[in-house]
């Protein structure tokens, strides 16, 4: 069914017609906004690895840093990109505070959480292992009251290498590694953990290990109007659609979508965005559930 000017399916009903994935390996974002609720992503990962499926879950935690600056008493600044996508701007204060967050916090309780559930869970930041790595960022381009101007800061990073192997490694031993940013940066001299977006950090995990990607949010999937949840894009397998889907996404969902693209570029199969808060929110995802892009969307000569 097509949306407008574009080509996509439109669930009917919450249904939808598209096939199931089964796959052996499944790479789970848990996205960090106060809404996003990881009880039924806790269950659903146990459930998948008690039936043969490799999971290695990613997790952000905006929510969780926002709360610890302000009981510091540190005032966030927020900047938009030139391509709209909005995230707070890291300096060395926000990024010690977001280290300790992210990592000693955020992925410590969640791996408790998983550990409750009877899964082997093990924790790591992009530090651990050179697990995630990539230049650091010595400036950022943002734009400010319509006009683009150029930010000076260094502790933010590109990942551009995933060290596979150590999530192999992990896998085999029937363990779910539990990732989570900072990233380890470099600029040609040491190498220091560095911020890193959890979404695009997801995507490129994905990618090395060419497995689906299903990131958890606080909605149903993106929406051809942002306004009416009638029009949930179910399905998107061709360029058209892709472009379809990035012109509909709206704040947040512009860098899921953008997370997207890079993940299916660097190998993951299939992404779908879908729903944190329904039953069985990976299951469901997994079976048709959100919205779902195929490689083919952004990758030249794969078909649908």
């Amino acid at each position: 069914m097509t949306g407008g000017s574009f080509d996509v399916e439109f669930a009917a009903d919450g249904g939808t017609e598209q096939t199931g994935l089964d796959p052996e390996t499944v790479v789970v974002k848990v996205g960090g906004a106060s809404a996003v609720d990881p009880a039924g992503a806790v269950t659903d990962v146990a459930h998948l690895v008690a039936n043969g499926v490799r999971v290695v879950v990613v997790h952000g935690g905006s929510t969780a840093v926002d709360e610890t600056l302000d009981r510091v008493g540190v005032e966030p600044e927020y900047v938009e990109t030139p391509e709209g996508v909005t995230g707070r701007f890291t300096d060395a204060e926000t990024m010690e505070l977001f280290t300790m967050t992210m990592a000693g916090g955020v992925n410590t309780e969640l791996v408790a959480q998983l550990r409750n559930e009877t899964v082997d869970a093990v924790g790591l930041s992009g530090v651990d292992g050179g697990l995630l790595t990539g230049p650091r960022t010595g400036a950022v381009r943002v734009q400010e009251d319509g006009r683009k101007k150029i930010r000076r800061g260094d502790h933010s990073g590109r990942i551009e290498s995933v060290r596979a192997e150590l999530l192999e490694l992990l896998l085999e031993a029937g363990h779910v590694p539990v990732v989570t940013v900072p990233m380890f940066g470099d600029d040609g001299g040491e190498s220091v953990p560095v911020n890193a977006d959890a979404d695009r950090a997801a995507a490129a995990v994905a990618g090395a290990l060419d497995a689906p990607l299903v990131a958890l949010t606080d909605v149903a999937g993106v929406y051809a109007d942002p306004e009416d949840s009638a029009t949930l894009i179910d399905h998107v397998e061709t360029r058209a659609g892709f472009d379809g889907l990035a012109d509909a996404a709206e704040g947040f969902m512009t860098r899921k979508v953008m997370a997207t693209r890079e993940a299916l570029e660097a190998g993951a199969p299939t992404v779908v965005i879908c729903d944190a808060g329904v039953r069985d929110p990976v299951v469901a995802a997994l079976g048709g559930g959100g919205t779902r892009v195929d490689r083919s969307a952004v990758v030249e000569g794969v078909t649908p």
